[in-house]
């Protein structure tokens, strides 16, 4: 069956205020936004289950890296906030190698996207040696930074 995935297409993430988030995976990631648009309320409503759902989506591309959905939603007005901590069921995160993350984590926190803990040096698994960290933007998109050893 495996044979019937060919590719990945993108990763999606809700949040409050698209232009910050569209600017954070632009300038501080480097994608590059290909669609803004609304969708169709009816087919989302199909599509999520949420009765009165209305979107707007952006998504954003960069060669080489998996495609970024961002949706912002209108409706319905009984919608919240999760606030899941790295220990809970459900939590997710995107994880990006980088060459400089002391570099990439000062930048970071010009998009609000801060340290959820301290930074560490991987002992174990397939990044030994190399430094993480996790961060967090206001909509609590997790990201993790991960320098590889080699540019140490």
């Amino acid at each position: 069956m495996s044979e019937l995935v060919v590719g990945t297409n993108h990763v999606g993430f809700t949040v409050s205020d698209l232009q910050r988030s569209v600017s954070m995976f632009r300038d501080l990631f480097g994608y590059d936004l290909v669609s803004l648009a609304p969708r169709e309320p009816g087919n989302v409503a199909l599509l999520t289950g949420i009765e009165g759902a209305d979107i707007m989506v952006a998504h954003l591309r960069k060669p080489g890296l998996v495609g970024v959905e961002l949706i912002s939603y209108l409706g319905p007005n009984d919608r919240s906030r999760l606030d899941a901590r790295p220990c809970d069921t459900g939590f997710a995160h995107l994880t990006y190698d980088v060459s400089d993350i002391g570099a990439m984590v000062e930048k970071a926190a010009s998009f609000e996207l801060n340290p959820l803990g301290g930074m560490i040096v991987s002992t174990a698994g397939p990044n030994v040696g190399a430094r993480a960290v996790y961060l967090r933007d206001p909509d609590g998109i997790s990201i993790e930074l991960i320098q590889p050893a080699r540019f140490a």
